[in-house]
């Protein structure tokens, strides 16, 4: 069985993600896909005490139109002005100076989908998952079309014969065309396992960054990746 992953480029994911990441024998970055406002492609919540903030990098004419490749940041020192919020948001933690190094070194790259993919593989590298998949990105594989149509011949392409995916695609997936075509799919399990965040009330929604910070080189302690078939997802979802 080859798992195929495939999401659009994210600034530093939550650690549900990295949970799909690992179970990745192919991961596609969908980086031709049009940038939606609002999607986490350039923002990720981050935690700072009791409180949750969004941890935004500004984008030249808000992104409009443009493929996440082509995306370009505003002239606004984001740079620093994430670093101080980060530093902040984990001021207590005993793995900061790792996180925080992680961000900066992301942070190096000149082109924006190169800073956002830089943030997950990063990321997975310091944690340790994710060192045998293969890696490849939806702009080079020349395969049109959209939705879920584009999603099976980009799997089929790549000789995947098992879809995972997150909870979103339930809204639009033809799950019986992938399994015409020989492509099983499933559906993640999200673990939220917690991890230590101080004081605070525990939330799993914020940033890798986040339980770097707090758990450093045991941060994949925390991730206990786990699927649903997509019967049986979807079956839970029933009213």
């Amino acid at each position: 069985m080859t798992t195929v992953v495939i999401t659009q480029p994210m600034l530093f994911p939550w650690p549900g993600f990295f949970e799909q990441l690992a179970l990745a024998d192919i991961y596609v970055y969908l980086d031709d896909a049009q940038f939606s406002k609002g999607s986490f492609t350039n923002r990720v919540q981050v935690k700072t005490g009791d409180q949750v903030k969004w941890m935004t990098i500004p984008l030249a004419g808000g992104g409009t139109y443009k493929a996440i490749k082509d995306l370009d940041a505003t002239t606004a020192d984001w740079r620093a002005t994430h670093q101080l919020l980060l530093k902040q948001s984990l001021a207590n933690a005993p793995h900061a100076k790792d996180a925080v190094d992680i961000l900066d070194e992301a942070y190096r790259q000149e082109k924006l989908c190169d800073a956002l993919i830089q943030s997950i593989e990063l990321s997975a590298a310091y944690i340790g998952i994710g060192k045998s998949r293969r890696i490849t990105h939806s702009s080079a594989l020349n395969i049109p079309g959209s939705s879920w149509k584009r999603v099976l011949d980009i799997v089929l392409s790549l000789g995947g014969t098992r879809y995972l995916t997150g909870h979103g695609a339930a809204r639009y997936m033809d799950h019986e065309a992938f399994e015409a075509n020989g492509v099983s799919v499933e559906y993640m399990d999200y673990s939220l396992t917690p991890w230590p965040q101080g004081d605070a009330a525990f939330t799993p929604y914020v940033s890798i960054l986040n339980l770097i910070g707090h758990a450093g080189c045991d941060a994949n302690r925390y991730l206990t990746p786990r699927t649903t078939h997509w019967r049986e997802f979807l079956a839970k979802q029933a009213p």
